[in-house]
């Protein structure tokens, strides 16, 4: 059984683990020619066709590609979680230390999963039971599997969370899904997948809710344990940063089957397919300044109903060919990389450019100092949590402005308050004290009339789609709904085609205005979430990290979406985000918050280029870039420390119990936000004036 490591061992370098090597034993996955196909109302598709693939001990393998390419589908043939009613594997065979997966009787498959091969599922919510408490779920497969006493079992639980980084995890095991963050969700999710020290560990966008430091330490502690113990690691996941830091190899996979793979840090560098190339173009980096609009890739991704005849990226290829009508193979490209394009070989002796022009930004405003549209003084939103008296102090004294037209954006770690501040602003959560001023209007005052108009002109885009989309209504219904409870179109016929536009708008198909929020993938629905907040076109919008779930490529088309949107109809942004790469790209200014409390604010470029507080420059740290060359010479930079509990923030700076520059004054003085040049603030009495 595994003892687990301290938080300082946990936190290995990636170096320091490259230097461990797996042994060169049998493989430990072995996946073969694995066909899925489901049955649905307008026909049969196959959305996993064909792919193979192996992982050894000890490995780490990346699957990417955009939503509904077949990433989780395949994972869950393998777990054997498909719905037996829809789904059925058509083809292939999945070995697993030489066993046939997909052969063993159910009750020898029961054995399998949580104990030798777990699964760490993207949407916590509709994972979690919730109705059993937290510390039950963690505790189930610990005595079922391990057959561990319920003190035991109570304690292995309490150190698994705080293991993940959650606080005062004692508590939290009496606590329902309900009760946490979202981010707080996911980290009891890698929790329960930790639990009984799998060899296989299926980690399907296991950071998704989570923010840049959590995300550092769970997957340096992931990649560690890999290292240590031969745990292979499939990683699902559409950041592509975290790939480069983290991944030894990588398959790319689109409509269904692989169109690249091989060494991670080799696909990086060269790769061999245009789909490959287009994924890499479209994610924004945080180490560089922004300089033009994010290339996107054009068009959709096929109807797997109507599969184009030859190669499937050929309707949306810049490259295409008339040889394109034929389907290509996976051939090996060089050594160790395999590409399924007739052209691969062009890309490869340089006939090809895969460097793209750039795509020039709009011209700025002149305006510096944008008149402010929405205007937050000394706000405060304390929680009582029942405990004789006990309270919870989730936004603490914040101020700040957004300028009319203007993108803010709000970082910090997972349960800094940065959720409660938009759900405060829009009313959803009322404000323990501090003032809102919406337009000239105080929100806090509003009645029940004056607060729907405001609705109208204030809309927001949830963090978790499945939390906040009516699971009995079609697609085309819930964007519909705001038309008509406004009364905004004339007809029913109106409104339909208002609806196919706003799904055209955020990158979806028209006909899935009839289906349903199940139908769906996780990248699916929170564009649907999205196309409802445009419905009543708006002047403000919190966006509540509203592409965190997106594909990079469906994430590039969504940003320069709301920037278009932005630009035409003079909408502003609350844009609330953990992924500081595409808060670079579309913010303006910068709110950075810390347990309640704003720790620095500044214009975009100033921020990242010259970051000022202690936690800032920690956060930037912690962020992945998607370029391995670049991520080996990083230093980890990991942030030190256990989170603080808001039920007891500490004493003086909030953040002096993790700042390498804390001193005793730090212990007993709150810092005022300061200036410390026109237009940076930091609350730190360390900084100096300039």
């Amino acid at each position: 059984m595994l003892n687990f490591m301290s938080h300082s061992q946990a936190t290995t370098s990636v170096a320091a683990a490259e230097a461990v090597v797996w042994p060169a034993t049998a493989p430990l996955l072995q996946v073969e020619n694995l066909a899925v196909e489901f049955e649905t109302s307008r026909g049969r598709i196959r959305p996993v066709d064909d792919i193979s693939y192996t992982i050894w001990p000890g490995e780490t393998l990346a699957i990417v590609g955009e939503s509904g390419c077949g990433k989780s589908v395949s994972s869950l043939a393998i777990m054997r979680l498909l719905p037996k009613t829809t789904a059925k594997v058509v083809g292939g065979r999945v070995r697993f230390e030489g066993r046939d997966l997909l052969a063993l009787p159910e009750a020898e498959m029961r054995k399998v999963r949580g104990r030798e091969i777990s699964m760490i599922f993207q949407e916590p919510m509709t994972s979690l039971n919730p109705v059993l408490t937290i510390g039950l779920q963690i505790m189930e497969p610990l005595r079922i599997h391990l057959g561990m006493s319920e003190a035991a079992a109570q304690k292995r639980a309490t150190e698994l969370l705080s293991l993940v980084g959650i606080t005062d995890a004692r508590r939290r095991l009496a606590q329902y899904p309900h009760e946490l963050s979202g981010g707080m969700r996911q980290r009891v999710m890698i929790a329960i997948g930790l639990a009984c020290d799998p060899k296989l560990i299926i980690a399907d966008e296991p950071t998704t809710a989570l923010d840049v430091t959590i995300q550092a330490q769970i997957l340096e502690l992931m990649k560690d344990l890999s290292r240590r113990l031969n745990i292979a690691l499939v990683l699902i996941t559409h950041n592509l940063g975290i790939v480069a830091r983290y991944a030894d190899r990588i398959n790319v996979m689109y409509a269904g089957r692989v169109t690249e793979q091989g060494d991670a840090s080799r696909v990086f560098a060269a790769p061999r397919h245009p789909y490959t190339i287009g994924l890499l173009r479209s994610v924004p980096r945080l180490d560089q300044p922004r300089t033009s609009r994010l290339e996107t890739i054009d068009g959709l991704p096929p109807n797997l109903l109507e599969l184009p005849s030859g190669c499937r990226f050929a309707p949306r290829c810049a490259y295409r060919i008339p040889l394109c009508d034929t389907e290509p193979g996976l051939m090996e490209t060089v050594p160790g990389q395999w590409s399924r394009c007739h052209r691969a070989s062009a890309l490869e002796t340089g006939e090809l450019s895969i460097v793209a022009p750039p795509r020039a930004l709009p011209a700025a405003s002149a305006q510096l100092a944008p008149e402010p549209l929405l205007s937050i003084r000394h706000l405060s939103k304390y929680f009582d949590v029942g405990r004789r008296g006990a309270v919870a102090r989730a936004v603490d004294d914040v101020s700040f402005d957004v300028g009319r037209g203007e993108t803010v954006g709000l970082v910090g770690e997972s349960g800094c308050g940065k959720t409660t501040v938009g759900r405060t602003i829009l009313r959803l959560a009322e404000a323990t004290a501090g003032e809102i001023i919406f337009n000239g209007q105080d929100v806090r005052r509003a009645h029940r009339g004056e607060l729907q108009a405001l609705r109208r002109q204030m809309q927001v885009i949830f963090q978790d789609p499945m939390s906040s989309l009516n699971p009995r209504m079609t697609i085309g219904d819930i964007i519909g709904e705001p038309l008509a409870v406004h009364r905004l179109e004339a007809d029913r016929s109106a409104c339909r085609a208002r609806v196919q536009l706003l799904l055209e708008q955020v990158g979806l198909p028209g006909y899935m205005a009839t289906r349903y929020p199940h139908q769906l993938s996780g990248g699916q629905r929170q564009r649907v979430g999205i196309a409802r907040a445009l419905a009543l076109q708006p002047s403000f919008i919190v966006c509540d990290e509203a592409v965190s779930a997106l594909d990079v490529s469906i994430q590039a088309q969504v940003i320069n979406l709301l920037e278009r949107l932005q630009r035409e109809l003079g909408l502003t942004y609350l844009f609330i985000a953990h992924d500081l790469a595409v808060v670079r790209h579309i913010a303006d200014r910068v709110v950075v918050m810390y347990l309640g409390r704003i720790m620095e604010v500044a214009t975009r470029d100033d921020l990242y280029d010259r970051p000022a507080h202690p936690y800032t420059r920690a956060l930037l740290a912690a962020a992945p870039v998607p370029d391995p060359e670049t991520e080996r010479r990083r230093p980890s930079g990991l942030l030190q420390g256990e989170l603080p509990s808001p039920l007891a923030p500490p004493s003086g700076c909030v953040f002096h119990t993790r700042c390498p520059m804390a001193s005793e004054a730090c212990r007993n003085e709150v810092p005022p936000l300061r200036e410390l040049r026109p237009g940076h603030y930091a609350a730190c009495i360390k900084l100096e004036v300039e």
